[in-house]
């Protein structure tokens, strides 16, 4: 990742985020770590009272599309959200990560030195036209990755509360 990335906060865009587990890890491959992470970002939402536009979460990476917040940029949000999911998983690894450090490269006790990658991917949408381009690649990600045969069966992405209206695991805020 380069090392000198570039921030455009303050010009009202939407960003969309992409953040990755450590080593690309499937850390969030359980339902209950997904239903852990939907939970998680519902609390930051409400507490920096950002917009929540878009989001997938799979099972190595998480995407957001989200407003500015009134008083903190997207880093400090993305700061405090992946502050909050590890420290949660780590509290509850028994019941939450022994299943998934299970993998076939790892040993069964394998004690992670962290549970994100460190940065994020942020993009600046600044028009209807890329907000939908990046609504529908999130939304197709599971697709793509082979976890579901289509986008509705994911439970956790916004994809129904644009298809259907329903409301689904976090609330989306519709912005045109």
């Amino acid at each position: 990742m380069p090392r000198k990335l570039k921030r455009y906060y303050g010009r009202g865009d939407l960003h969309f985020l992409i953040f990755s587990c450590y080593r690309r890890l499937p850390l969030l491959r359980t339902v209950r770590a997904r239903n852990l992470f939907v939970q998680a970002l519902e609390k930051i939402r409400e507490r920096y009272r950002f917009l929540l536009v878009g989001y997938v979460v799979m099972p190595d990476h998480v995407h957001l599309l989200i407003s500015e917040a009134p008083k903190v940029t997207p880093s400090v949000v993305l700061k405090a959200l992946k502050q909050r999911v590890s420290r949660d998983l780590r509290k509850n690894k028994r019941r939450v990560w022994d299943a998934q450090l299970r993998l076939p490269f790892m040993g069964a006790d394998v004690d992670l030195p962290r549970f994100w990658q460190p940065r994020f991917y942020d993009f600046n949408v600044y028009s209807r036209r890329k907000k939908r381009e990046k609504l529908e690649y999130r939304h197709a990600n599971p697709v793509n990755r082979g976890l579901v045969r289509n986008s509705g069966t994911w439970k956790w992405s916004s994809f129904l509360f644009y298809e259907k209206g329903e409301r689904g695991l976090v609330t989306i805020d519709p912005v045109d």
